[in-house]
């Protein structure tokens, strides 16, 4: 990346701030390729907390001078206006991708919010803080359609959807996803929202080797698929999805809908639309869910596809 870039990243980051001050929001997108020199660059906005992630080992002169301008940046008005508490850096190229503490003071376990509703992130730990910032409208959409629907939430991680659609009055969610920690974590994020968990149900299993007991809580209204592109053991993305496809018609109801999620730049959109369309045909293509306009990206299919689909 280039030094000289770093001032287009700080007046980015004046207007961005100026105006997303009360909500969780990812404030600067290099992985786009929209900023050149700055292509390994994020930086996300924790109501609180700015999170500078590097997705690549830099130049120790690059880190200098990024370090040198966001204790400047921490002098800002749009920073004291933002009551702004720390900067982090976090190293996303290296093992458990360790974050530092530019400037301030950390809170490793803040709750924030989007869309109204509230989430319980951790900083510091993993890679992912708990809320994967490019699934905003997602939520969203979510939130809006789940008025009394039974809701199937597959490789459901902290639960992020199951909130959205109790919010918007889902009478049932089940999460299933193999990890038991992200779903505990999902709990909390229900309970923080003051949710029934009387109509969450929290699966820890192995998808592939528990249809008969989603089936035995379905049918279901609304299922969304938003797997990982690698896990190791239990799912590969170009091998795996397909087998979910086809189980699909079986755990619909009658006109029940889809939400299918890929965020690989190794596939396209047509991948979802293919598949759908060879395992489970009647499954018809509806629309592609716009990303938020701060993951714009220089070819938009290397980003979050988000692909709805209804009998």
């Amino acid at each position: 990346m280039k030094i000289e870039a770093l001032d287009t990243l700080f007046t980015h980051l004046e207007a961005q701030l100026a105006t997303q001050q009360n909500e969780l929001r990812r404030l600067f997108h290099g992985r786009g390729q929209c900023f050149e020199g700055l292509e390994q660059l994020t930086v996300d906005w924790l109501q609180g907390q700015l999170v500078v992630a590097l997705f690549k080992e830099q130049e120790l002169t690059f880190v200098e001078a990024l370090e040198s301008k966001l204790h400047v940046f921490a002098g800002s008005d749009t920073w004291k206006n933002a009551k702004g508490q720390a900067i982090l850096l976090q190293h996303r190229y290296q093992e458990l991708a360790p974050t530092q503490v530019v400037w301030g003071s950390e809170e490793t376990f803040p709750v924030a919010v989007e869309n109204g509703l509230k989430y319980q992130l951790e900083l510091k730990k993993n890679q992912n803080m708990g809320l994967f910032l490019d699934m905003r409208y997602g939520r969203k959409w979510v939130q809006a359609h789940s008025e009394g629907k039974s809701v199937l939430n597959l490789f459901a991680y902290t639960c992020g959807f199951s909130v959205a659609a109790i919010a918007g009055g889902a009478t049932q969610v089940v999460n299933l996803d193999m990890a038991k920690g992200p779903l505990s974590r999902g709990r909390d994020n229900h309970r923080l929202n003051e949710h029934d968990l009387s109509k969450v149900k929290f699966l820890g299993h192995d998808i592939f080797k528990s249809w008969g007991k989603i089936k035995k809580l379905g049918l279901y209204d609304l299922i969304i698929i938003d797997p990982p592109s690698f896990q190791k053991g239990s799912f590969a993305l170009t091998k795996d999805y397909q087998k979910i496809l086809r189980r699909l018609p079986s755990l619909l109801s009658e006109m029940g809908e889809v939400l299918a999620c890929v965020n690989s730049p190794a596939v396209s959109s047509d991948f979802l639309i293919d598949g759908m369309a060879e395992e489970a045909p009647e499954l018809k293509f509806v629309e592609r869910l716009d990303n938020p306009p701060e993951f714009a990206d220089i070819n938009p299919e290397s980003g979050l596809k988000v692909m709805r689909f209804t009998r």
